[in-house]
């Protein structure tokens, strides 16, 4: 790009130390909804995004107050139109399960922030962020904005294709209080949460301190699933000056998991097959087996390695994974944050955020694809003398990473200008190792801790990635009429260091100074308002040895890495909003252009770990169209919502290999996982007292290969839930609520999550995770 206009961002940066993107302050810039909800009171489900020029709506604390505690605001989020969201239990917590897309980007094309810090692509493995699920407990979320086709200029975000989730905590309360639930369900799931506000102290000076437990049985298979989180948050407001924002957030996650499954082996076995955590010998003779089957193969005539096993797997295994002795994934995060949100003088405001997140995991599966081998040590450190034909896999996770994101901004009249950066600094770390595991008939490893003493690493990398982001920025509201134009730059300089193993070490940067952005708004009068916008955006590349171009060998890097080019998009959307009493209507079609796909291709299952194909593959072109409505009922305490969505998403060109040849003749396919129907609906009636909710989610098929011979079918799903609040009742009662909840109230057998081990280019592959069936909970509050 020009020098002049990196001159001007580099200037800009050094003048505010890197960009803030928190929605706190408000403008067209920003994704919270300015105007207020049309029923006044606060207790509106969805804001459809008046007075901003692109398609955005925000999901408000009092809808997830109607969902069973512990909900994920993705879930909550999942009623607004062009959003597919699935997971396989039924919080939407379940972070190896849950993903989300928006008009046919999948999760790790979007981006995400919480009160404007980065939270990365919140993909399973995260290298640059965490999930929302650990960054902060549900109850502590305020609201949830949803930006479908792009986000704003200042979003903290290098993945933000197709648009952004902007997550929000609540302020603290004015008065002091203490907010408490507890929650008891299906499959003995235990939900506790409690919140103490301090109220003023004095001088503008609050805070509260809060904690969040969960732990539940899995609905099929054995084991369980647990949380612990704590979230402390200070405020000081400084007498029209500005505030000082503090906040500490911690969570210990470690959930055991359920099988990944194939087409194949929901025939044979059904939906509800699963690990077999509780059956250790079981396990073991598949893995002889298997080891038997391989024996043979490579030499008819040698003996058998276990020949007591045979070479038949036992009764309805079909093949060695078919089931798992087990998996896990466990999580441990901090994250905190001090921002200063400062008025420097009447028109100039500066807002500024330094942070920091920490984080250490570990995902693992009880493979039977490598053995154990004789004095291999114990997690004591002991040697094992009598190994087991299986071994305990890991893939290892450290991030610790910092960062500023600042925003600068001055007002003159019908004029904001705003300038800003965001620096970050990211160490991630990565490993593959495997443990031992003893013979017998119970294992001496526990999943749901963290493991010590391996006896191989496979690979071990330091991925180091640096971020730097500018942006610039007009808004100028002539009556009628805001236009609003700018544009953001961009570098990430991604450095992998290997130092264990045959994956691949080197350096690759992504990099773009000028990414336009406009859009206007035009009141029409009487509640109504056209709205029209444009953006060009980039997906930097990972630093992982297991995503992005160092997740395949050294000599594919090589090839590719001077011809390799970050992903690009250009999305144009325009509609019209209505508000008009308790009316709100929301229409906007729109048009994307995505380009340098990255296609990466499975190769095996997600146990084995072999490095996957990556190559750009071409464009996709997406298009559609997206209606929602809201409608609070006059006089009475019934609302209503209902979305609809449209999205047509095809791949352009056919995979080519280096030679030109066509390898996969994808054009003119559909995108995976994505739905060309979408459409939701919710009824809401709450008079204060008694309140009651039900939801139906509907979407059409989706395919999971790129040239869809295969897929799963539509489905559509209820959730409700009843209560009843005793704000005036005399005595104990007195502030309580209680409440019941059901999902998949139909109690539908369903494929949830797809892509859960990628995608291939034809064929049945173990990819499929199968839907929660119908639960119940109970809770009760206080002070909500």
């Amino acid at each position: 790009m020009t020098a002049h206009i990196w001159r001007a961002g580099a200037a800009s940066i050094a003048l505010l130390a890197a960009q803030h993107a928190t929605a706190q302050v408000a403008d067209t810039a920003t994704l919270v909804a300015d105007d207020p909800a049309p029923g006044g009171d606060g207790q509106d489900i969805v804001v459809l995004g008046f007075g901003q020029t692109r398609q955005v709506q925000t999901i408000t604390a009092a809808d997830l107050e109607r969902l069973p505690p512990g909900t994920s605001p993705l879930k909550a989020a999942a009623k607004l139109p062009g959003v597919n969201f699935q997971s396989a239990d039924a919080f939407g917590a379940y972070e190896w399960s849950t993903r989300i897309s928006l008009r046919g980007f999948n999760q790790n094309q979007l981006g995400f922030t919480l009160d404007g810090v980065p939270l990365g692509d919140m993909s399973y493995g995260n290298v640059n962020g965490l999930h929302i699920s650990r960054a902060i407990i549900s109850e502590n979320i305020g609201s949830t904005t949803v930006a479908q086709g792009a986000g704003a200029l200042g979003t903290a975000s290098t993945s933000n294709l197709g648009g952004t989730l902007q997550f929000e905590s609540r302020a603290p309360a004015d008065t002091a209080d203490l907010v408490a639930s507890g929650t008891y369900g299906s499959n003995d799931t235990v939900r506790a949460f409690v919140r103490a506000d301090s109220g003023d102290l004095g001088g503008g000076l609050k805070g509260y301190l809060s904690y969040g437990y969960l732990t539940t049985d899995k609905w099929k298979g054995f084991g369980s699933q647990r949380q612990h989180q704590a979230n402390a948050k200070l405020v000081k407001e400084m007498d029209g000056l500005g505030s000082i924002t503090g906040f500490v957030n911690f969570s210990d996650r470690r959930e055991i998991d359920y099988q990944d499954l194939s087409l194949g082996i929901i025939a044979r076995r059904g939906l509800r097959n699963d690990n077999i955590g509780n059956d250790y010998p079981l396990a073991i003779r598949i893995a002889q087996v298997f080891n038997n089957q391989n024996a043979r193969a490579a030499n008819p005539a040698a003996a058998l390695p276990f020949p007591g096993a045979g070479l038949a797997f036992p009764t309805g295994i079909g093949t060695v994974d078919d089931v798992y002795f087990n998996a896990a994934g466990l999580r441990r995060d901090w994250l905190g944050g001090l921002t200063f949100d400062m008025r420097l003088a009447p028109t100039l405001t500066l807002t500024t955020t330094s942070y920091y997140h920490h984080n250490k995991g570990q995902g693992s599966w009880i493979t039977p694809y490598f053995a154990t081998p004789a004095g291999a040590p114990d997690d004591a450190g002991q040697p094992i003398t009598a190994p087991a034909p299986l071994s305990y896999r890991t893939t290892e996770y450290g991030i610790d990473r910092a960062g500023n994101v600042t925003r600068l901004a001055y007002d003159l009249g019908p004029n904001r200008f705003e300038v800003g950066g965001w620096y970050e600094s990211n160490t991630f770390r990565q490993a593959r190792r495997f443990y031992g595991l003893a013979g017998g008939t119970v294992p001496n490893r526990d999943v749901l801790r963290f493991q010590d003493n391996p006896f191989a690493t496979q690979w071990n990398g330091k991925y180091d990635t640096e971020t730097l982001q500018y942006f610039i920025a007009d808004s100028l509201d002539i009556g009628r009429l805001t236009i609003n134009a700018g544009w953001k730059g961009t570098r990430v300089r991604n450095q992998a260091n290997l130092l264990t193993g045959t994956l691949v070490a080197g350096r690759i940067e992504s990099r773009d100074w000028f990414l336009p952005q406009a859009g206007l708004v035009f009141r029409l009068g009487a509640g109504a308002e056209l709205f029209g916008s444009y953006s060009e955006n980039m997906r930097a590349f990972v630093s992982s040895a297991t995503s992005g171009p160092f997740a395949i060998t050294q000599t594919g890097f090589d090839a590719i890495r001077s011809t390799l080019r970050p992903e690009t998009s250009k999305t144009a959307e325009g509609g019209v909003r209505l508000r008009r009493g308790g009316l709100q209507l929301s229409a906007v079609g729109y048009y994307i252009d995505f380009s340098n796909r990255l296609l990466v291709f499975a190769n095996g299952s997600s146990i084995q770990g072999n490095p996957p194909t990556l190559n750009n593959a071409g464009d996709v072109e997406s298009y559609g169209g997206e209606a929602s409505a809201f409608y609070r009922i006059p006089a009475t305490p019934l609302s209503l919502f209902a979305s609809y969505s449209y999205n047509r998403a095809t791949y352009q060109d056919d995979v080519l290999s280096a030679a030109g040849t066509v390898l996969s003749p994808t054009a003119g396919h559909t995108v995976v996982d994505t739905p060309e129907h979408m459409a939701k609906g919710e009824i809401v009636y709450d008079d204060d007292r008694f309140f009651a909710r039900a939801g139906v989610d509907y979407m059409t098929r989706r395919y999971f290969t790129y040239l869809n011979d295969q897929s799963v079918g539509a489905r559509a799903l209820v959730d409700a839930s009843i209560g009843y609040r005793f704000a005036d009742a005399p005595g104990l009662l007195r502030g309580f609520t209680i409440e019941a909840s059901v999902t998949n109230l139909t109690d539908k057998d369903y494929i949830s999550t797809i892509g859960t081990n990628g995608y291939t280019a034809s064929g049945d592959n173990q990819t499929l995770l199968a839907g929660a069936p119908r639960q119940w909970f109970v809770t009760l509050r206080r002070g909500f």
